[in-house]
């Protein structure tokens, strides 16, 4: 691998062009007619217009970049988070054009993508997951039968979901019929397939993830996170190791999560995601997602591995570089997400000029931005402009028992 094109913006561009040089790695960035002018841009080696400022006609363009990674020379594709990071059809033509995708096959990713197929994958690797429907369904009169089995409180779910959309929660017999045809639109309108799974509701639920490496044949985890502090089904708060989880459900965790990496043959960098259900004492599957996570930063605080540079010795072909026993906690990290947005309106997004940023800075402080002062916070993409990572030796009040 001697030059990589970045299919993304933003902070996580930036991460992963350090990544990058330090392994000698040439970039090319993408950018869209908003972003020539960005931070990123000027910190890769070389930039490639992909087209106009909406994302469907530049970041979203399957024809857009693959054009543009195989006109800049370029060897690798690393999808970064979002956009096309899940895209199987992207990956696979990226493979096709005698590229090297930094990610997982596509056929992991097409299996892990439908929410439904993956709880069948997790459940027979052994992997305990939550109460719920056996496959996708797509017509009420099945809808009805596996809800009268499952019972209420249960949620209705994309099958091809993802980002907290194709989401429904149904209290009663008598609404779900009506939640049925929102989330089937919901679902047809964000993925281009209307069809659902049921889970049962866990009213006081914890998210809690595990952090993989594998490299097709063997894989590692490196901890799990919390990421239970959310706002309109976003992470807002994240941290590292998840705090106040029961050590037998811990490995149970952590080993299903080596199962299902391994059993999948899975490649890169990936998390596998669970609700943790206190009332009742269980830890249950809920997805896999195949990339590299917003939250990334609070594993490598905790253990000291760069995952960006994993990902891409992994696709490089290079066989996983530690085992299990080398994987070691020190200490405890929390990440917030910062965001561009107006207090006074909910919390929505606030597009417009950033004047001047001071950063805070010292013993156990890291900052993953894409902005600078003078920056413009585009009106087309997520409101993000840094992620403030913090770590210290402990964190009070954590229990691992």
């Amino acid at each position: 691998m001697k030059r990589l094109f970045i299919a993304n913006r933003g902070e996580i561009a930036i991460r992963i062009m350090r990544a990058a040089r330090e392994l000698g790695i040439e970039t090319i960035l993408a950018v869209s007619e908003a972003d020539r002018a960005g931070h990123p841009a000027t910190f890769s080696d070389e930039d490639i217009c992909v087209g106009p400022s909406p994302a469907t006609k530049s970041y979203l363009s399957r024809d857009a970049m693959l054009n543009a990674a195989v006109s800049s020379g370029a060897d690798a594709v690393h999808p970064g988070y979002g956009f096309l990071s899940e895209d199987a059809s992207f990956a696979r033509a990226v493979v096709d054009a005698g590229l090297i995708w930094v990610g997982p096959s596509p056929e992991s990713i097409e299996l892990m993508g439908n929410k439904a197929a993956a709880r069948d994958a997790a459940r027979s690797a052994g992997v305990p997951i939550m109460d719920g429907s056996d496959g996708s369904i797509a017509d009420l009169e099945s809808l009805q039968a596996a809800a009268e089995r499952i019972g209420y409180p249960l949620m209705i779910k994309a099958s091809a979901g993802g980002g907290g959309r194709g989401i429904r929660i149904v209290h009663r017999a008598a609404d779900l019929e009506p939640e049925f045809k929102i989330a089937a639109a919901e679902a047809s309108a964000a993925f281009g397939d209307s069809s659902v799974y049921l889970e049962r509701y866990i009213e006081r639920a914890r998210h809690v993830e595990v952090q993989i490496l594998a490299d097709g044949t063997r894989a590692i985890h490196l901890f799990d996170r919390d990421c239970s502090m959310q706002r309109r089904q976003q992470k807002v708060l994240e941290e590292a190791p998840a705090p106040d989880i029961p050590s037998h459900l811990r490995e149970q965790m952590l080993s299903s999560a080596v199962r299902l990496a391994e059993a999948c043959q899975y490649r890169g960098a990936g998390t596998i995601e669970y609700l943790y259900d206190a009332d009742r004492g269980e830890i249950c599957f809920i997805e896999m997602n195949t990339r590299l996570q917003v939250e990334h930063p609070v594993t490598e605080m905790i253990t000291g591995i760069d995952l960006v540079r994993e990902q891409l010795k992994i696709a490089d072909g290079a066989p996983l570089a530690y085992q299990q026993e080398d994987i070691l906690v020190h200490g405890h990290s929390i990440e917030a997400r910062l965001c561009a947005e107006n207090s006074d309106m909910n919390f929505m997004p606030s597009p417009g000029l950033v004047e001047s940023v001071t950063w805070p800075t010292g013993p156990g402080v890291r900052i993953d931005s894409g902005v600078t002062a003078g920056s413009t916070v585009s009106p087309y993409y997520d409101s993000m402009l840094a992620k403030l990572i913090v770590w210290d030796s402990d964190r009070p009040g954590q229990s691992h028992d």
